[in-house]
This record gives C-alpha cells, structure tokens and sequence, in this order.
C-alpha cells in the first residue's frame, strides 16, 4: 500500500488499547476510525500527511512527525 514508517508508533486509545502504527496507511485507518477529536490543525496536516504519503506525494517520515504532532495535540500517549 506505501512505504512503512523506520519506527513503528504506539499509540493508546484508552480502554481500547494500544495500537502499532507502522506507516501512511495504517495512520489514515486511525485517523478516521478511532480518532478522538476530528478538529485541529495538526489532525487535519496528519489527515493530509498520510494522504499524500500513500500516493507518493511526500515522504513516509514526513506523514509520521505530522501523525506524532496530532498525537500530541489530540493527548494520545505514544511510544
């Protein structure tokens, strides 16, 4: 589908767990299902990020600091 992330995130969703992100893909299945808040500006670049890697538009790494930083804005704990 693209490119995997150099380093898989974490991300936990409160009672539903932590899920292993490895890359694009399996971030916009995050992003869409089980995200949280659907606002903000960094959820909507993360949004974008990863929509752009899949096609091949920006890098993978690119799309993983835009998800980490809606992690962040969203409160998720990562690691």
């Amino acid at each position: 589908m693209s490119e995997k992330w150099s380093k898989p995130i974490e991300v936990g969703f409160g009672i539903s767990g932590y899920r292993t992100i490895t890359g694009p893909f399996d971030a916009m299945i995050v992003l869409t299902d089980l995200w949280p808040r659907r606002s903000g500006l960094r959820f909507i670049r993360a949004r974008n990020a990863c929509s752009a890697a899949i096609a091949g538009r920006i890098g993978a790494e690119d799309a993983r600091t835009e998800f980490l930083a809606a992690a962040e804005e969203a409160e998720l704990s990562t690691h």
